[in-house]
């Protein structure tokens, strides 16, 4: 049972000298869909964890897509916008600095093991105080010890850091069924498609196919949270074939897009 504690949002403005004592403060609530935040960030370390709905947070590395049993890691004093795209139930974990200097230094989705959620669970059972020592504090620290075992999942869609290449790509990254070919795309930078590509990849450390590609299985895994047909989504975004899509859904997650959900409990 989550404690009442639990169910207060923590006030993350503290100063380093007025914040919480424990290492880890937690918190367990429910949002409603289509709410947003904008930009923003906090001197903690946060872990997003999503029990059901779905969520996009944007970030200046890029954008990422968090369904249900996967958390998105967000460094200290990372700005990041988030968008809830279903009701959606979540827990977060917010991490002291000094807590997480072994923890990646970049934003990262991540898939929780069984172990990781449970522990997640039994933390937020205990009040607030009771964090800074004794079960609670050492769940924590287990806490922090599987965390730096979690495999990232390839949710993130880097967005390029020069102006002109993000404002020629924004369209095509939140509707990635655009079928703008990479001279048209290229055009809106006011480059060829061999500069274009040759910045693109200095940018992303992705080619433009690639990352069109990535596109395309991030939109599909936020439609699937929502519910729509494997059919449809690889209608909607220009695959000729269902199959096709399957197999590309499949390569890049390892597993089908009609068990992905599945493979998440």
């Amino acid at each position: 049972m989550i404690h009442p504690d639990n169910h207060i949002h923590p006030d993350l403005s503290l100063a380093a000298h007025q914040d919480y004592p424990a290492a880890i403060v937690g918190y367990d609530g429910a949002i409603r869909k289509g709410t947003h935040y904008d930009r923003h960030h906090h001197r903690r370390a946060q872990l997003f964890h999503i029990v059901s709905g779905a969520v996009t947070v944007e970030t200046e590395r890029g954008t990422f897509v968090a369904p249900p049993e996967r958390a998105v890691w967000i460094p200290c004093d990372v700005g990041h916008a988030v968008t809830y795209l279903q009701d959606t139930e979540q827990r977060f974990l917010f991490f002291r600095p000094e807590a997480v200097e072994h923890l990646p230094l970049v934003p990262a989705v991540i898939r929780l093991s069984p172990l990781l959620r449970e522990l997640i669970v039994a933390f937020l059972g205990y009040d607030r105080e009771a964090a800074v020592d004794g079960p609670a504090a050492r769940i924590g620290a287990v806490i922090l010890d599987q965390l730096a075992t979690e495999p990232a999942a390839p949710l993130h869609l880097p967005m390029p850091v020069s102006t002109r290449l993000r404002r020629a790509v924004g369209a095509l990254a939140a509707d990635p069924s655009l079928t703008e070919s990479l001279t048209e795309i290229a055009g809106k930078a006011a480059l060829s498609a061999r500069s274009f590509e040759r910045h693109f990849r200095a940018e992303t450390d992705m080619s433009f196919r690639a990352w069109r590609q990535q596109a395309r299985l991030m939109k599909a895994v936020e439609w699937l949270s929502l519910g729509l047909p494997v059919g449809e989504i690889a209608e909607r975004l220009g695959y000729e074939q269902p199959s096709a899509f399957v197999a590309g859904f499949r390569k890049a997650f390892g597993v089908t897009p009609g068990r992905y959900f599945d493979d998440a409990s």
